[in-house]
């Protein structure tokens, strides 16, 4: 896994890759970027003078549009990558050792603890992996990597780890290990999925299991966000 700068650190750099968001979108003005993204205006005109590009904008607009992210945020590599099965990427070129693809890392913060929903004001980046590692684990396109808060499922995710989700996978199958909604707050668990309702399992024994009830209106507020397939920590 190979560490990515948070956005772009010059005016120019930062410039362009709001140019190519643009062109992505198909968009010719701040605002109109602004509501093809679901942000205001004033967040477009605060990352230019910040010189900074949030990678959740890069990550959003390239779930809406399939447009290559790498392209998006660097400038460099095929605008478009080529139309691939479910969770498949192009071969690696000849003269490349290595086929690298950049996965965001989002500004919401995961709560494996209280399931609070945490949002930081620093772009983190994000990172840049395999591609044959993320075409065995799923799709690609709609992998998105979330920094964890929280104790609840230590030892298998510590405070602070890193995961990665693929947010295609969004059936659930017992015991595996989802982010999921409820309500306004979010949670990494083991799901069990019973008659009714879901059943939420910490790995720390300190944290009962919980049971949401998805009958009636619960139904309208639980969401599967998607699967964990990977985590990862740094050491200080």
């Amino acid at each position: 896994m190979v560490p990515l700068p948070a956005s772009p650190r010059t005016s120019d750099e930062a410039a362009q890759c709001l140019s190519r968001l643009m062109r992505a979108l198909d968009v010719t003005t701040d605002a109109e970027l602004a509501r093809a993204l679901g942000i205001t205006p004033q967040s477009v005109n605060g990352a230019r003078k910040r010189r900074e590009v949030p990678p959740a904008w890069i990550q959003a607009c390239a779930a809406q549009t399939g447009v290559n992210a790498h392209w998006l945020f660097f400038g460099r590599g095929p605008e478009r990558l080529p139309e691939a099965g479910e969770g498949e990427l192009p071969a690696a070129p000849a003269d490349c050792e290595t086929d690298l693809v950049t996965i965001p890392l989002a500004e919401a913060r995961l709560s494996a603890g209280t399931g609070s929903l945490e949002v930081s004001g620093a772009q983190e980046g994000g990172y840049a992996f395999r591609s044959d590692f993320l075409r065995r684990k799923g799709n690609p396109r709609r992998m998105v990597l979330m920094r964890v808060s929280g104790d609840s499922m230590v030892p298998e995710i510590f405070d602070n780890d890193v995961v990665l989700l693929d947010q295609g996978q969004t059936d659930i199958t017992p015991g595996r290990l989802y982010a999921v909604g409820f309500e306004d707050a979010i949670y990494i668990k083991r799901v069990d999925k019973l008659p009714g309702k879901v059943v939420l399992h910490s790995a720390n024994p300190a944290y009962p299991p919980l049971s949401l009830d998805l009958r009636g209106d619960g139904a309208d507020q639980f969401r599967v966000i998607g699967r964990v397939l990977w985590s990862g920590r740094e050491y200080r």
